[in-house]
């Protein structure tokens, strides 16, 4: 296939006549243009109707194994340069390992570090984005340096330093991700430099061609009279595939190792095309020789509807396992793993699963619910970065009980919960949690967050570790029509502001809603937990309430309840131009690091719009003085919003926003 590869035409700034080197392992699409002094590495890959035009803005690089996906346009002003890894100038440098994807636009002068990801329609002009970033869907990262490992959420704006540096971490989940962006490219490369190579394609064609009979139709012999035996594969994994086959699926195995089993990133194993079934377990078991001391799964996919009709685990790393209950064909149907109504399983020597769990799963399946569930560790569940399990697409409350224990059997030591689901209002009716790292435990008020409308609630409408100011709150928050949910962060994080919502509660009623905050609070212990209240029509807050403080519960107050408006019962006045004592402490750790202070005030109107206005910066030598001055901004700026910043003149960014002083 012959690469369309141009020089850039002479210009008054570029008279070189410069040509792009292409390493012999790249693969350049034809329908792809590449002008100019363009160096692309090892293994890169070039799709079609791409545009890489180094004729302005020149030289361009491209990594080794960096994927530049359809679409994309790379392109350099005359001016300006960027300093790669190799300390040469370039207009653009791209590392290796990296993933321009689909309609992303990289404008030089611009860097993107090695193992970076770059999501579709994203632009990146007169920027430099370190190494290791994952830039999400429709973004804008102009005229700023993003430090390598931060996280860009789609649809960001991100135009001014100030912005890029309050950017968030990259999870695990979004490494991995990229990571098989990479591998799935470096298979389309090898494919396309195949499919140019008639020695590479020709074998596979005929391969192909004995696939088929004369008139066309594919063989496929069942041998249903015939005993197939398998010295890796137990019988119910042979019935499995000897079923699909029957029943015209396809099917599939994949493989993963036991650091990725958990973030579910699963590597599929060689395409198996049978024409019989014993070529089928052939398949298999070349995959479980060739990923020994790995997970292994067989899978069913229904080739009309374009879906999975079965996923199950045929071997662990410890060894090979029987398929599991998650799919169940009709003869292999029956008594077999069923349950009885006390919890315990008839085929499987009893269960994890506890009665009160089960009859909660009846329940919910009577009432038309969906039921799924999530796991997390013990780092990540202080954040709620909760990751599904397998779905449950069954009625059947036998069928779920299998996939719940499959689940806490895959994620021993972790965190798993039950989840309910109203399909209709496309909202949660329960989430409980059946498993904890120290081992399992019962549903209950520590456990349940949320069961709106579902059968056996376990709480009173009274409350052991809420203050009657709390219960009070939430009694006339819900009377109002408010909405409420919660929010967390730890100590140190809280010198930032940086709180962690826990999503809406959905209760119905005040029993619901004090079991769910009563959760929160045993789920976040030593941790600062505030309670929220918003006005859904204005979606405004009308309440922020600290409700708990790493040393103990904390009631609502003058000095944990930041704003309450034209809610029921405020504790605190709005024009009160005393600082509470949490602003005290926050500013005291200010000074004490070294921090510049500053006030910025807005009116209601410009509130919305985000358009402060900075009195500037605070000139105290002692925290007296520091809270003198703001007592002053705050009697001058009576009925407008006013706000802390704390800032590190060093990295010139802000390390504290926080709002004390509402209309």
């Amino acid at each position: 296939m012959a690469v369309r590869s141009t020089a850039a035409p002479p210009t008054p700034w570029s008279r070189s006549l410069a040509e792009a080197q292409i390493h012999e392992t790249a693969f350049v699409h034809s329908f792809s243009n590449i002008i100019g002094d363009v160096r692309i590495g090892a293994n890169v890959i070039i799709a079609p109707g791409t545009t890489i035009r180094a004729d302005e803005g020149t030289p361009f690089y491209l990594g080794e194994n960096t994927n530049v996906q359809d679409g994309v346009v790379i392109h350099g002003l005359e001016q300006g340069r960027v300093i790669g890894d190799d300390q040469n100038k370039y207009s653009v440098w791209i590392g290796k390992n990296a993933c321009i994807t689909h309609m992303a636009l990289i404008h030089g002068p611009a860097y993107v570090g090695d193992n970076s990801f770059i999501g579709f329609r994203s632009t990146v002009f007169n920027a430099r984005v370190g190494a290791g970033c994952i830039v999400m869907m429709h973004a804008l990262i102009q005229d700023v340096e993003i430090l390598p490992g931060k996280y860009v959420p789609s649809g960001a704006i991100i135009t001014n330093q100030q912005q890029a540096d309050r950017l968030p971490d990259v999870q695990d989940q979004d490494r991995e991700f990229a990571h098989h962006v990479v591998g799935i490219n470096q298979a389309l490369r090898a494919g396309y430099l195949c499919a140019a190579d008639s020695k590479c394609i020709a074998p596979i064609r005929d391969e192909i061609a004995k696939s088929y009979t004369s008139n066309g139709v594919t063989v496929i012999e069942l041998e249903r009279s015939s005993k197939v035996s398998s010295k890796s594969l137990g019988a119910e994994t042979i019935e499995q595939v000897r079923y699909l086959l029957e029943q015209g699926y396809k099917i599939g195995s994949e493989h993963v190792d036991e650091r990725r089993f958990r973030t579910g990133c699963w590597t599929s194993c060689k395409p198996i095309e049978p024409r019989s079934i014993g070529e089928a377990i052939a398949a298999l078991e070349t995959c479980l020789k060739d990923h020994s001391g790995e997970y292994v799964r067989l899978f069913g996919i229904d080739p009309k509807g374009k879906r999975r009709v079965l996923e199950t685990i045929i071997q662990r790393p410890d060894g090979t396992v029987q398929a599991t209950t998650s799919f169940k064909a009709p003869v292999s149907q029956g008594n077999n793993g069923g349950y009885n109504g006390n919890g315990n399983s008839n085929g499987h020597g009893g269960s994890s699963i506890g009665s009160e769990t089960v009859e909660q799963i009846r329940q919910l399946l009577a009432s038309g619910y969906k039921i799924g569930t999530e796991h997390v560790d013990e780092r990540r569940f202080r954040t709620g970065s909760w990751q599904s399990c397998e779905p449950i697409n069954s009625n059947s409350t036998n069928e779920v009980i299998a996939a719940l224990e499959d689940c806490i059997t895959n994620h021993q030591g972790e965190y798993v919960r039950l989840i309910g689901i109203d399909t209709k209002a496309k909202r949660r009716v329960l989430e409980s949690i059946i498993q904890r790292p120290n081992g399992q435990v019962s549903v209950g008020s520590q456990s349940q967050k949320s069961f709106a409308s579902a059968p056996s609630a376990t709480t009173a409408a009274t409350s052991t570790r809420l203050s009657s100011e709390v219960v009070e709150q939430l009694r006339q928050l819900l009377a109002s029509g408010y909405k409420i949910s919660i929010e967390h962060v730890d100590g140190r994080r809280f010198r930032t502001g940086s709180w962690t919502s826990t999503g809406q509660i959905q209760a119905s009623s005040e029993r619901e809603a004090i079991a769910a905050v009563e959760g929160h609070l045993a789920e976040y212990q030593g941790e600062y937990v505030r309670l929220i209240g918003i006005e859904p029509k204005a979606k405004r807050r009308v309440l922020e309430s600290i409700i708990q403080r790493p040393n103990g519960q904390a009631s609502a107050d003058s000095q944990s309840q930041k704003s309450f408006a034209s809610a029921p019962s405020p504790t605190a006045t709005a024009t009160n131009t005393r600082l509470s004592s949490e602003v005290v402490e926050q500013l005291r750790q200010l000074l004490a690091g070294g921090h510049k202070i500053s006030i910025e005030h807005v009116d209601g109107r410009r509130f919305r719009t985000g358009s402060w206005t900075s009195t500037g910066q605070i000139q105290a030598s002692s925290q007296r003085e520091a809270i003198a001055a703001i007592e002053g901004h705050l009697a001058e700026y009576q009925g407008e919003y006013v706000r802390l910043i704390g800032i590190d003149p060093k990295a010139k960014r802000r390390v504290l926003e926080t709002i004390i002083q509402r209309p």
